[in-house]
């Protein structure tokens, strides 16, 4: 080991861009760690969209809106929001709106992870180069040295090279692991994301029929499902209970002229 520190020190402009390329690794790992395992996900996503699902219902839609406004770091509650926001316009308008919030909160998730992928081939191309590098200057001095220190020269210089390809690749192999390790949890968070866009879409559905139906029900005829004739008399009946609660009184309905 104390060879290596003592390569360091000698060939720190060999090293010095690898262990910049280390720098610029461990500050994006710590970043998106941070942002996929802490800032990103909703601890209690299903009671998140059960009180959505109840406001929306109730046409609390204002409600539901501040609810997500509760949340401006989840990109669950930002794409539902845009939904809601949108929820008065077409059905394709509300799509296209859920559709680019979804996309948005996509870079979100997935930015700066494929730097590490990129800083790893960088690593191990600089360690390669350290190495070609510190061949070409033992062999130099081997041409130029006496016989008896051909051997020392040669075998100083080698282990240079290898120094520079051991610290290429340590820095690379855990890049490649971490870069694995994040993008494994973007793909999860973006099909979560996805299925949420699914469901308040759906919900926006239900809410649209079901005020649909609220508003054609007094058109229909609850016991025959058939729209009513406004000269026939109307088939629904009021009952009134009686002083005592016992027995009713049904009392025909008929529709002005």
């Amino acid at each position: 080991m104390g060879g290596f520190f003592e390569f360091l020190r000698t060939s720190f402009w060999h090293v010095a861009p690898i262990l910049l390329t280390a720098a610029f690794a461990t500050a994006i790992i710590l970043e998106r760690t941070k942002s996929l395992f802490g800032t990103y996900p909703m601890k209690n996503q299903h009671g998140f969209f059960d009180k959505i699902r109840d406001l929306v219902m109730g046409g609390k839609l204002g409600e539901a809106i501040a609810l997500c406004d509760r949340f401006p770091s989840k990109p669950v509650a930002q794409v539902v929001k845009q939904a809601l926001l949108r929820a008065h316009q077409p059905e394709n308008l509300i799509e296209h709106g859920v559709e680019l919030a979804v996309g948005e909160a996509t870079q979100k998730i997935q930015k700066r992870t494929s730097f590490l992928a990129t800083i790893a081939n960088v690593a191990t191309l600089l360690g390669l180069f350290g190495t070609i590098a510190g061949l070409i200057q033992s062999f130099d001095a081997v041409g130029h040295a006496d016989p008896q220190q051909k051997s020392a020269l040669l075998a100083a210089g080698i282990s240079q090279a290898m120094n520079a390809t051991m610290l290429g690749l340590g820095v690379a192999i855990p890049c490649m692991l971490a870069f694995s390790f994040l993008i494994n949890a973007s793909n999860r968070m973006i099909g979560d994301l996805d299925h949420s866009s699914v469901k308040v879409m759906d919900l926006l559905k239900q809410r649209y029929y079901a005020s649909e139906m609220e508003a054609l029900n007094p058109l229909v005829n609850p016991t025959t499902g058939t729209a009513a004739d406004d000269d026939d008399e109307d088939s629904s009946t009021t009952s009134k209970e009686g002083k005592g609660g016992k027995g009713a009184t049904v009392v025909p309905i008929r529709r002005g002229a």
